[in-house]
């Protein structure tokens, strides 16, 4: 073979070898690009997802912290309570501010509602009445449940709610519907709900359903819930009031609310036990 042949089967020989390897060296390259892109990506969002996440969560408890209820700002010499199942604090006055004038009321008691069957405390409740009302006449012979019930039907009245978890406004009236619900069933039983009551309350409930907004109810938003005094005249119902949400008006309805949370151990068992301690030497 001359020397001229050797070299072009040289040349073609090296050629196709450097064609091959270029051609390898490409196919690794990309192939390792885009496996290098297939792990990276995901790594690059999930930090992505993580930063917006940690953002979201900062944003959402400092907006929670600027949300809460400025409670334990009260004027100098404040005195407070504790809600010893939550840690919650209540004012042991409350003035809750209206277009027409309410009285001052005293805390009587505070507990902690709790899911029994899973052991969650959803709120802290405190019960509020116009305990320096002149027309009210209670008997301090009287048993605990005997004052309750006619400081809840003859003078003002607040149920204070703190949430102790972030809640919904739907959650807390399925809740309430339930309890009223209840009572309709109870005071059947005991043959003092009249059919023309039972009649007359069915409007007053089903406005009830409608007060509240499909909104989040922060952890530590106070909603207080406020049954007006009963007039002298008895011409104009008392009205259950809710906080900024709006109010019905109906006497079964709105003492019934309230005196849900003190039938049998109540919607609150700490609660009943406080307000029957508070309530053992009260009286005039």
């Amino acid at each position: 073979m001359s020397l001229f042949v050797k070299s072009l089967a040289s040349f073609r020989a090296w050629s196709t070898r450097t064609s091959v390897h270029a051609t390898t060296r490409q196919f690794t390259t990309a192939s390792a690009s885009h496996i290098s892109r297939s792990r990276v990506k995901p790594v690059v969002l999930w930090g992505a997802a993580s930063v917006l996440g940690v953002s979201y969560a900062l944003y959402r408890t400092d907006k929670v912290y600027l949300e809460a209820p400025q409670v334990v700002q009260q004027p100098d010499g404040e005195e407070f309570e504790i809600d010893p199942g939550t840690s919650i604090a209540f004012p042991k006055t409350l003035q809750i501010p209206s277009k027409f004038p309410l009285p001052k009321l005293s805390l009587v008691g505070v507990g902690t509602r709790t899911v029994s069957f899973l052991g969650l405390k959803v709120y802290s409740v405190g019960f509020y009445a116009d305990l320096n009302d002149p027309k009210l006449t209670v008997p301090v012979a009287a048993e605990p449940e005997e004052k309750i019930d006619h400081i809840v039907r003859n003078t003002t009245c607040v149920i204070r709610i703190v949430p102790t978890r972030n809640t919904s406004y739907t959650h807390l009236r399925d809740g309430f519907v339930r309890a009223l619900t209840a009572r309709v069933q109870l005071e059947k039983s005991r043959g003092v709900l009249t059919p023309e009551t039972e009649f007359a309350i069915q409007s007053p409930l089903r406005k009830l359903k409608t007060l509240f907004p499909n909104a989040a109810l922060t952890k530590g938003t106070p909603l207080d819930v406020l049954v007006t005094a009963p007039t002298g005249d008895n011409k104009q119902p008392r009205r259950l009031v809710f906080r900024d949400l709006g109010s019905i008006e109906s006497d079964w309805v709105a003492e019934q609310f309230v005196l849900a949370y003190f039938e049998g151990d109540g919607i609150s068992p700490p609660l009943k036990k406080a307000t029957v301690e508070r309530l053992k030497t009260f009286g005039s």
